[in-house]
């Protein structure tokens, strides 16, 4: 797994990618695994500070207590309408409770300005996947890194 900074040299288009839309829509999604092995998506915001992705949670939540029992997660791009051509980022990997360091350093996140008590997570990636949208032509061109594989790309047509 790499973090943040990492995937900026790794895979700059998708790394490039996932900043334009998380810095754009300031909203993402978020899959956990529930404790009975099923999928839970909450919305989150994303942060980028000191070369790491972060993002917040109420302490108390569902979406907290997932990650503190099984870090796998997935970070998905959020999309406007159906058909609108959003390009679509995903970052899978796991997240753990960010050192506070990292947590103080990030003045952005709405965790700074709340009294509710939060947990912090900073994302560690083991794939990333971007997908962007030529509706005139009906084509997708998808990129995927791995560590094992790298950045690959590749276009195609669809449906």
């Amino acid at each position: 797994m790499i973090t943040w900074q990492e995937l900026e040299t790794a895979a700059p288009p998708i790394a490039q990618l996932a900043r334009q839309r998380f810095d754009g829509m300031r909203v993402a999604l978020l899959g956990t695994v529930r404790g009975d092995g099923s999928p839970r998506i909450s919305p989150i915001e994303p942060y980028f500070s000191q070369g790491q992705l972060l993002f917040g949670a109420m302490s108390w939540s569902l979406k907290t207590r997932d990650l503190l029992r099984d870090p796998r997660c997935v970070l998905h791009s959020a999309v406007t309408a159906p058909d609108a051509g959003d390009p679509e980022v995903k970052l899978y990997g796991r997240a753990t409770e960010a050192p506070t360091e990292l947590r103080e350093g990030c003045s952005a996140g709405w965790w700074q300005a709340r009294h509710d008590p939060a947990v912090v997570f900073v994302l560690a990636i083991d794939l990333a996947t971007s997908i962007e949208w030529n509706l005139h032509e009906a084509r997708m061109l998808v990129r995927n890194w791995s560590p094992g594989r790298g950045l690959t790309e590749r276009s195609r047509s669809y449906p």
